[in-house]
């Protein structure tokens, strides 16, 4: 269905719709677990038609149960940590994720960072510095270090691609099934009638755009893209999700944020384009070739 979409493409699609997160979750007046589970069982409905449409099967085996147990504690660890700290803390602090792919790829798959991809991550990491630098020291810690921690699991997330039979969409639907059975317990404690119409349609988004398209998109890029490329492509998930802050809630961006802003989209387009000259391969491509 998205054979002939480039994969950098799908996953600038897939950081739009992740983007939505921080305000939605904000909006719902339930529990964070009870928040998450809602809005997994919601998405896997769209990734079995998705999977239906598309005719794909579904597989089980170490590799995809792998992504999935790293996508299910990512989407716990987001949900809490946006309850306790800012949205555009956490986001930030998620986006640690390409040093965490990094690290992992040379702990489990033996591959050194390339040259490239170092340099690339110092230049979007000060843009991130320099974006968030107003609000850094605000929020609470455990929430931050909880954003720190779903950055830390979404690069498996971003690896999962990498494995001897790994299926990306396989292991998004068993985490979407996996966080809702986890959050019964939440889900029964939750005050369903006093939600109001603002709550339910922050729900359904959450549920079918913000989990559901997104992770169809994802699953999509993530086969014709690099693990580390593909990670530095979520910057733009980390200037969109304070934007629509801004937009929707009255919050305010600074002067350094958008010369942080700058920073990030030189660095991420410059990276992109030269690995274009460069010709380096795509995530299924290197998997194939080892």
């Amino acid at each position: 269905m998205f054979k002939n979409v480039p994969g950098p493409v799908l996953m600038i699609g897939s950081s739009v719709c992740f983007a939505t997160g921080g305000m939605l979750v904000k909006s719902v007046p339930w529990p964070a677990f009870a928040i998450n589970g809602m809005r997994c069982i919601i998405a896997a409905l769209v990734i079995m038609a998705y999977m239906k449409l598309s005719g794909t099967r579904f597989r089980v085996n170490r590799t995809v149960a792998i992504g999935a147990v790293c996508l299910c504690a990512t989407t716990f660890l987001y949900a809490v940590a946006n309850k306790l700290t800012t949205a555009g803390n956490v986001i930030v602090l998620q986006f640690t994720s390409p040093i965490f792919v990094m690290l992992w790829s040379r702990l489990f798959f033996k591959k050194r960072p390339k040259r490239l991809d170092i340099l690339a991550c110092v230049f979007v990491f000060a843009g991130v510095i320099v974006f968030f630098i107003d609000s850094l020291s605000a929020g609470n810690m455990l929430g931050n270090a909880l954003a720190i921690m779903s950055g830390a699991t979404f690069a498996g997330v971003y690896l999962m691609n990498e494995g001897k039979g790994a299926h990306p969409l396989s292991s998004v639907l068993l985490a979407d099934f996996m966080s809702f059975i986890i959050s019964v317990p939440w889900l029964f404690k939750t005050d369903f009638p006093a939600t109001g119409a603002k709550g339910w349609i922050s729900i359904l988004i959450l549920g079918l755009v913000q989990v559901g398209v997104a992770y169809v998109f994802f699953t999509e890029g993530i086969k014709k893209t690099r693990p580390v490329t593909a990670s530095l492509l979520s910057v733009v998930e980390v200037v969109l999700n304070p934007v629509l802050a801004a937009v929707f809630m009255n919050e305010t961006l600074s002067p350094l944020s958008y010369i942080g802003a700058f920073i990030i989209v030189v660095s991420v387009t410059a990276y992109n384009v030269i690995l274009a000259r460069l010709g380096s391969g795509t995530a299924e491509e290197e998997r194939k070739s080892q």
